[in-house]
């Protein structure tokens, strides 16, 4: 994994300082990716409240509260799974913006449909959640999560731009 993360990750913190918040992630296919690269930077403790890896999707319903109607419907790996588990992650810490992700980082479980590489990010601060849909080559599964964690990180610095 890049240890190029730490820029984005300070310019997180000054965000995050700034509103006097902390952040919480949902993690699936990265599987902790995400909040290892953010507590890797010193100082992480006050801005980082917790993070959560649901890659089942009993997980996903037990932690995080996703709903079995979200997941038959749509599927683990879909927007609105994105937006639940960020929406989740949010109602269940003590933070004021969470980050969620879920994909297929491979080599297998893709589809026609859903191909490897297909990843959904999401992001909840306040009542406002959104999602953003990535399609990464299949470079390899270290590559494919290793892309969406810089993705992620950069998503969650939009989204803390007003």
């Amino acid at each position: 994994m890049s240890d190029g993360y730490s820029a984005i990750i300070q310019e997180i913190f000054t965000k995050l300082k700034t509103r006097d918040m902390m952040i919480a992630t949902a993690e699936s296919c990265t599987g902790g990716l995400i909040s290892a690269a953010i507590t890797a930077e010193s100082g992480s403790s006050a801005y980082f409240d917790r993070g959560f890896v649901t890659y089942s999707n009993q997980a996903k319903m037990d932690c995080l509260g996703v709903s079995l109607e979200t997941l038959d419907t749509y599927g683990a790996v879909s927007e609105q799974t994105a937006i639940a588990m960020a929406q989740g992650a949010l109602k269940n810490s003590q933070a004021g913006i969470a980050l969620s992700v879920t994909g297929i980082a491979g080599p297998t479980g893709g589809t026609e449909e859903k191909p490897v590489g297909l990843v959904y990010i999401g992001c909840a601060i306040s009542d406002k959640a959104t999602a953003k849909e990535c399609h990464f080559e299949n470079n390899g599964r270290a590559y494919i999560r290793e892309q969406t964690v810089e993705t992620a990180l950069e998503f969650i610095l939009e989204n803390l731009k007003d």
